[in-house]
């Protein structure tokens, strides 16, 4: 039966070429927007490394935007005025808010030189990590014992510490960050290994992080953000009277306070956005595809009466009909698709679109898109395969 069908799919090459390229298309358009869809869906649920709920961010704003001088002792005096409110069980500071588009990064590497890593980065205080609820899978984190060490000690994630340190422990290792002055550069020794930080939410793909320890004793410009751990039922009535306790310290400067579950909402929102537009955009394209295919279809049908009459003069059924064309349909689309998966394989066999496009998102944008692509084909050849099968014999044979 399948070479039978073959045989026939091939004598009607000419024929077909416009139906199978219009599967094609549609398969390569549908396969981009199951691999983005898929691809958010895997990073949803990687661990984010931050316990968002109970924290809300405070974004300090020095007037002039100018640097936050930690010598000033704004830090000490933020931290004992904001802890004395009843509604704040424990604050940490760091470079910026979770679920902000800011980015500090740069470039590390190996005291030799070598396995060069670009990495994103964060100052933290020695309480963040409890605070949010970074997990520590190796080491410790940050504490006074850290006070006056002649080698910075840094955090860094579970990625990081597998590029930079492949098949040995991580902890105690030095790097350093590169700078083409060899004399500046400055060594970093690693004290613990965390299992994630994704700063910029469930969407953002993993990263190498390096986290640095926030001294005020040390630092030149400080942090900007402040993230306090409110008591359970806070109500927003509290960022009112926490704005004022932060106008008492500094009047000129403005503050950005905000939940941190809001901010999540925010950001989840606007990434979703694309995943929307792209999906009415396929939509779109999708029923423009039905609507050509199901016109070639019929007219495909229309031209092979007078073979389908034959057949039925023959003996076959309506059944026997309506299978071929539906058999045929389904072919077509198979090897139209068969294409498109060797041409779109390519992508991760040469890893063209990194991890964006690794073997489990292909696989699974791969079944979703043909299935998808089966179910379209199948509703496009449904009244099609039904007319050809009601064609009366006598009818179909002196059909013009």
């Amino acid at each position: 039966m399948l070479r039978h069908l073959l045989k026939l799919i091939w004598k009607r090459k000419n024929r077909h070429l416009m139906l199978s390229a219009e599967i094609l298309l549609a398969f390569l358009i549908v396969f981009a927007i199951a691999a983005f869809a898929v691809r958010s869906y895997q990073l949803y649920h990687l661990p984010l490394g931050i316990d968002y709920r109970p924290l809300w961010s405070v974004t300090l704003r020095p007037a002039a935007d100018a640097p936050i001088d930690p010598a000033s002792g704004i830090y000490t005096q933020l931290r004992s005025s904001l802890q004395s409110l009843p509604e704040v069980e424990q604050l940490a500071f760091l470079s910026f808010s979770p679920y902000r588009t800011a980015t500090m990064s740069t470039t590390v590497a190996l005291p030799d030189g070598s396995r060069a890593q670009n990495c994103h980065l964060q100052f933290i205080s020695d309480d963040l990590a409890a605070l949010a609820g970074v997990k520590l899978v190796e080491g410790r984190g940050f504490s006074a014992a850290d006070d006056g060490a002649a080698i910075t000690p840094v955090l860094i994630n579970r990625r990081m510490a597998q590029n930079l340190f492949p098949e040995r422990s991580a902890l105690g290792q030095l790097y350093v960050e590169v700078n083409p002055n060899k004399a500046d550069e400055k060594s970093f020794r690693v004290v613990g290994v965390v299992e994630e930080f994704r700063s910029h939410g469930e969407f953002m793909a993993p990263v190498n992080y390096v986290l640095k320890r926030f001294s005020p004793l040390s630092e030149k410009d400080g942090p900007e953000t402040v993230l306090l751990k409110v008591r359970p039922g806070t109500d927003r009535a509290f960022e009112a009277r926490l704005e004022r306790r932060l106008k008492l310290l500094r009047n000129d400067w403005h503050y950005e306070i905000k939940p941190l579950s809001e901010m999540r909402e925010d950001r989840l929102r606007s990434a979703l956005i694309p995943l929307a537009i792209l999906g009415v955009i396929a939509a779109f394209l999708l029923a423009m595809v039905a609507f050509g295919l199901f016109g070639v279809l019929w007219q495909n049908t229309s031209q092979r009466i007078p073979e389908i009459g034959l057949r039925r003069a023959l003996g076959a059924s309506a059944a026997d009909i309506y299978r071929q064309i539906m058999a045929e349909q389904l072919l077509l689309s198979s090897i139209a698709m068969l294409a498109g998966l060797a041409l779109l394989v390519q992508l991760p066999l040469t890893g063209a679109l990194g991890e964006s496009l690794n073997w489990r998102v292909f696989l699974a944008a791969a079944g979703l898109s043909m299935l998808l692509i089966y179910l379209l084909s199948l509703l496009c050849s449904l009244y099609p395969g039904w007319r050809a099968s009601r064609l009366h014999p006598a009818a179909a044979l002196h059909h013009e």
